[in-house]
């Protein structure tokens, strides 16, 4: 398994992160991927790296914080380029839910994330809410391109799951799957082709059932890859070595 979005920076993960590792390895995560959202993000992940093989990050501002922290493209890649285990870009994206940012700043803000991640030929991570439309125009943007997409805890429609699939995109199940007023969002996995699916814990938060309640963490990710097996009628198995190699090929180029 790998957990392919996590906060390892964000208490109460970073105060304990030696059992956090032990606890996922214990049920059998090869990687964890932990996501910048802010530059002092960025910094404690740059720390969080040099503590076990295991752990990659990313560099990005969250849109919730596109108003606070512009960033180029320029200083994006130069972020990127400070160690080779950043693998990708983000999270970045459109929240108009709580529009703790203006529209237009998240925007300008996705579009130079995107420029950053193309440059760098590495996958963009995105966080979409109540944006399906804004986020459709800034990938058509792209159109032609080779942009590398990744829908972090994708909780979209099935029709704008459809319409991303015309691009490279991969879509992350979080454990919001298990959730059992989830019904539409499990139907649209049951849909989402294999090769295209990742799971993600987004630790410390959205715990899954049966943990509900807790604070989420890495090793949590068993219960959403078991429920996504449910929704797919695969083999957990199958799945977890399926969702495996997905992330190391968007990620690593792997065949």
């Amino acid at each position: 398994m790998i957990d392919s979005h996590c906060h390892l920076d964000h208490s109460p993960l970073i105060e304990n992160l030696n059992d956090i590792l032990i606890r996922s390895k214990t049920v059998g995560i090869e990687k964890i991927l932990t996501i910048s959202t802010t530059n002092q993000s960025f910094d404690k992940i740059t720390k969080i790296l040099n503590h076990d093989d295991m752990i990659y990050g990313t560099f990005g501002i969250h849109p919730h914080e596109a108003d606070k922290e512009f960033v180029s493209k320029d200083q994006i890649v130069n972020k990127v380029n400070l160690n080779k285990k950043i693998i990708g870009v983000g999270e970045s994206g459109l929240d108009f839910y709580y529009n703790n940012s203006a529209k237009d700043k998240q925007i300008s803000s996705f579009l130079n994330h995107i420029d950053a991640a193309l440059e760098l030929n590495i996958p963009i991570i995105v966080h979409s809410r109540n944006a399906e439309i804004d986020t459709m125009k800034v990938f058509e943007r792209y159109s032609g391109e080779n942009l590398k997409i990744l829908m972090h805890c994708y909780t979209g429609s099935l029709d704008f799951a459809k319409q991303l699939m015309k691009f490279n995109t991969y879509f992350s199940a979080s454990g919001i799957i298990t959730f059992k007023n989830s019904l539409d969002l499990q139907n649209t996995f049951k849909i989402i082709p294999e090769e295209r699916l990742l799971i993600e814990t987004d630790s410390p938060y959205l715990a899954p059932d049966p943990m509900r309640g807790k604070k989420n963490e890495p090793s949590f990710i068993k219960y959403t890859l078991k429920k996504l097996a449910l929704i797919k009628d695969l083999d957990i198995d199958y799945l977890d070595k399926k969702t495996t190699e997905n992330f190391n090929r968007l990620f690593f180029n792997e065949s």
